[in-house]
Order: C-alpha cells, then structure tokens, then sequence
C-alpha cells in the first residue's frame, strides 16, 4: 500500500511527522512522493499564521480531488490546523477520513487503517498530556542533520500567539529520552543535531525544578558520532550565564542562538506580553558578543503589530542597525483568532504592515551582507550537503547557518566529497547572504 506523508510547517511539525512516518513503516506501507501513485495521503498541517493556514487548507482540497481523479482511498489529515478547526474540517471537506490532534499523532497507524476500511476516525487527545516516549523516527532531511524536539506546549502566551491553545501547557521531554533519541539519530548517521521546542531555554524546568538545558547539553555532546549541536528558539530572558559558558566550552555546540525577539519598542514589548525590555535585550547581545566573540546571532521580528506608531517603528529601526544581526527575519503581524491581539482596536493598515517590514528588510540586508563580505579570507568548517550539478563544487554550510532558513557557502575543489563529510574551506567571496570557498586542504571527516 503506497503511501504520500506531506509535513507543512516548523521543524518543530517535522519532528511529529518524522515519527508518524516511524510508526507507518512498521506498519508496512510503503512511502512515494507522487500524489498519484498514493493510495493513502497524510497532510500535516500549519496554520501558525494566515499564510500558514491557507497553505495547509489549499493541500488539503488539492489532496481531496485525487479521491474522483486518481487511485486515492484515504485522506488523513493532522497537526495544527487539525487541532485548531476540527469541526469545520470536519463539516467542510467530507474527502477527509481521518484526523488527527497535536497530541495524537501516536494513533496515526489505527487511524490510517481504519480509514481504509471505510471507518471514519477522530482522535484528540488532552493537549496538556505529558509527551510521547516515542524516539522511533524516520528521519527525512537527508540523514546527516536532524531536528530533536526537547519539549512540547509553551506558557509565555504572547498576545500575538495560539500555539499555547494548539499544544498545550510547556511539557519538557525527560532527558534519558532525549539522550536515547538523540544516540539513535547519531548510530543512523546524524552528524548535527538541532534542538527545537516553542522554547528551549525553558528546558526541564517543568520536570526538574530548574533550568536543565546546560546539563542535557553536555549529555548529548559526549554522544560518539554527533559533530555539531545547534540551538534554535532560545528567548531572551531565559538565556542565563551557566548556558552562555555552555556553549563557549563545549566544542561541539556551534557559536550560533536564534534568539526570537520579535520587537524592540518596550511599548510593543508590553502589549505583545514579551518578558524583556530593549535595554535588557541590548545587555544581553552585548554579553553574548563579548563572552563568545564569533556567536552569529539569528532572530525574527514582527512589524505592524496593534498599536505601533511610527516612533515604535523607528526604535525598531534603530534597534536593528545599532545590533547588526547576523541573521534576521522580519514578519508582518497576522491577526489570529482566539489571541488577545485579535480583539485590540488599533490594527495597523496592511500596506502600512508591508512598508515597514520592507524598511527593516533593507538596513538588514546590508547588515548581513557586510557581515559576509567580512568572512572574505577566513577559514571555516563547512558540513557538505550536495553537489552542485556540471561543477567541481559542493554547497554546504557553515557554524553560522541553519538549515533552510540561513544561507550557504559553495565549495570549489576536485576532491570527491559526500554529504555529511566536514572539510575546512578558505572563503574567497561573497555573494548576498551565501559565501564562497575552497577546500583548504584535504582534511575531511
């Protein structure tokens, strides 16, 4: 029985689907990623923002049509958007045979295949139940990096946010899990490891009684065969000094935070429910900068949120030049229902949005490209990902790039690399957010 799993949205929704996928091939179904080769389509789905949550209602309705004009039998849909409009999935689009809760994804083998044989299913389970102990996954980013989820849920409750309402409570994942999770990825030949929740900073705190990143850290930096330990989502306010001396000592973690700050008028800070404040934030990059001179720093803000006056704006600006980002991502706010946010009265005009997102943009830009102008003659590691077609090149990527959502650098040389292999390159140029190199010598793992 052949089977097609599209995942849409976060790393985080990956994970989930990562291990759907786990628990369907011990069910026996076989995977392919042409619609119309499917007997059994699994959409999971986003609907973090409005772009999000038309993504994922379009895939579904595209989906659906294969049930008159292909082989398609059963139609399974889970995740986020799921969770958060199950009744008019389930009133809207009879196609759908199956669906499926945030906290249910467990059941995504019985559902499939009592779809199948006709059955209709529903599964939502409590959203504030504690984790699946499942580490089980098959990993789908190539099989040289992967995202580990170390907790699940979020507290902070942003006005701006329904993540709290779609998964519950901040649940964090018990670190033997973890460790055992994350030496099962490393035996299948995991070489980076990136760590994601809706916060990671927060980690253990809920099981433990305190603040638990620092220590699960150092458990997966001693795992044989991981080579770069990456961290994502970490807040601000959480960032404490036994985690910053964490990451300057063990020489696996890579000198790269995403750190979401969203704003940096106190004004919009307060209103959004943020827990910091500008000057706090501006403390805290400079210590980071200090204590670990070559961190590259990636955040995201948020322009147009209810209320901001153009002076908000303008802090925002100047915030963002004075703190020069490696990496940054800039939204327009989206109005989601059921948030606080929805309800305020002063909702600023799109086009007024879109203008002072693309003001942000361009300062940005010029921040990140001078910064990679500035790598021009320094050595670097670079994880190969690819080769690049026709070409003695590899793309691959350095300490200071994620996955899918940083930059690249391009590899000239005549050597015969693989993906997952390491190799020091000299970069030799810049091309916008992307560098360019060669191997600078034959060192290679």
């Amino acid at each position: 029985m052949n089977l097609l799993f599209i995942s849409l949205g976060c790393d985080k929704n990956l994970v989930d689907a990562e291990k759907m996928l786990g628990i369907l091939g011990h069910d026996g179904f076989s995977f392919v990623d042409d619609e119309n080769e499917a007997d059994v389509i699994v959409i999971n789905t986003c609907c973090f923002i409005g772009d999000a949550k038309e993504e994922s209602v379009n895939t579904i309705l595209e989906m659906a049509r294969l049930k008159e004009t292909g082989r398609l039998k059963a139609l399974v849909v889970t995740g986020c958007l799921a969770q958060r409009y199950r009744e008019e999935i389930i009133k809207e689009i009879p196609e759908v045979d199956a669906i499926l809760g945030t906290a249910s994804y467990e059941e995504i083998g019985r559902a499939v295949r009592e779809a199948l044989e006709g059955r209709r299913t529903e599964s939502f389970k409590d959203i504030d139940a504690p984790v699946s102990e499942t580490t089980d996954r098959t990993v789908t980013t190539g099989g040289h990096y992967a995202f580990l989820k170390i907790a699940e849920g979020c507290d902070k409750r942003c006005t701006y946010c329904i993540i709290p309402y779609l998964r519950g409570k901040y649940r964090s994942v018990p670190m033997e899990q973890l460790v055992k999770e994350a030496g099962e990825l490393a035996q299948k030949g995991v070489k980076e490891l990136i760590l994601v929740a809706q916060e990671t900073t927060l980690y253990g705190k809920d099981l433990y009684g305190k603040k638990m990143l620092p220590e699960l850290l150092k458990k997966l930096c001693a795992i044989s065969g991981l080579q770069w330990i990456r961290l994502q989502y970490c807040y601000p306010e959480e960032i404490t000094d036994e985690l910053i001396d964490t990451i300057r000592t063990e020489e696996k973690i890579c000198h790269y935070l995403d750190i979401p700050i969203q704003h940096a008028s106190d004004a919009i800070l307060k209103r959004m429910g943020r827990r910091t404040s500008n000057q706090e934030i501006r403390q805290l990059i400079a210590k980071l900068r200090r204590e670990i001179p070559d961190i590259a720093l990636r955040t995201t803000f948020i322009s147009g949120f209810p209320g901001e006056t153009e002076e908000d704006h303008q802090i925002l600006k100047d915030f963002v030049k004075d703190m020069e980002f490696e990496r940054a991502g800039v939204f327009t706010y989206s109005p989601e229902e059921d948030t606080p946010a929805y309800g305020f009265a002063d909702q600023i005009p799109e086009e007024v949005k879109e203008r002072r997102r693309a003001e942000i943009m361009e300062f940005q830009q010029e921040i990140a490209f001078a910064h990679s102008s500035a790598m021009e003659g320094r050595v670097l590691e670079a994880f190969i990902e690819g080769k690049v077609a026709d070409e003695d090149a590899y793309v691959g990527r350095t300490y200071m790039d994620s996955p899918d959502v940083d930059g690249l650098i391009f590899v000239n040389t005549d050597l015969s690399l693989m993906s997952g292999d390491f190799v020091r390159v000299r970069v030799t140029g810049a091309l916008d957010y992307d560098l360019i190199g060669e191997v600078e010598d034959e060192f290679t793992e």
